[in-house]
């Protein structure tokens, strides 16, 4: 059983089951998304975060009977994760997908995405990736650690593009910055406005600048 974060799938990448390598699933993959395979994923056959995977479910599994139902239950009653069932629904496997939704969606409390073949199958994934990483970055904005990591980066550019201002050194760039704002403010500053902060001779080279 796989629990959160056990597995590491790095940023905009998934991980595949070994199984796959080689079928059409990952061929179909290739130059949309970064798939890596791994040995030992169990009852998981993609990885597309640190908390989502794949359950794939083919026709030929749901025409040899009931094993693709213990393997969902023994996912869902072992593992922290929160699992996409991909089913084939073919002309052939039709007969049984009444009995896998029910089981899946109702039973397990699982997402269930039917798909005709493989092919669209590798759609899915790469729409789902995305949407992962999507998810990933908006993470990345609310954390408050990386979020001011990025405004001080931001501050410390702005802070060296005003230092190239003529006659603006470092004090004066300070001093401007703080009285107002941003570059955008300090941009339509009047002279007199500038003079305030940093002398007449400097406010006008600022204003010409």
């Amino acid at each position: 059983p796989v629990t959160a974060g056990s597995i590491v799938v790095p940023y905009g990448h998934a991980v595949g089951n070994e199984k796959w390598r080689g079928s059409e699933i990952s061929q179909k993959l290739q130059g949309k998304i970064k798939l890596i395979f791994e040995d030992g994923l169990g009852l998981v056959d993609f990885h597309l975060s640190n908390k989502t995977c794949i359950l794939y479910i083919s026709e030929a599994d749901l025409v040899a009977g009931d094993e693709f139902k213990r393997r969902l239950v023994r996912f869902r009653n072992a593992s922290s994760l929160s699992g996409i069932v991909i089913v084939e629904r073919t002309p052939i496997s039709e007969q049984y997908f009444l009995a896998v939704q029910k089981l899946v969606v109702l039973e397990l409390g699982m997402v269930l995405l039917p798909v005709a073949n493989q092919g669209e199958a590798a759609q899915l994934i790469t729409q789902l990736v995305s949407f992962s990483v999507r998810e990933q970055s908006k993470d990345r904005s609310s954390n408050p650690f990386l979020r001011k990591q990025c405004s001080q980066l931001a501050e410390a550019s702005v802070f060296r593009t005003v230092q190239q201002i003529p006659g603006v050194g470092k004090t004066k760039a300070l001093l401007l910055l703080q009285q107002f704002g941003n570059i955008h403010r300090l941009c339509n500053a009047s002279v007199k406005e500038l003079e305030a902060v940093v002398g007449q001779t400097v406010a006008q080279q600022i204003y010409t600048f």
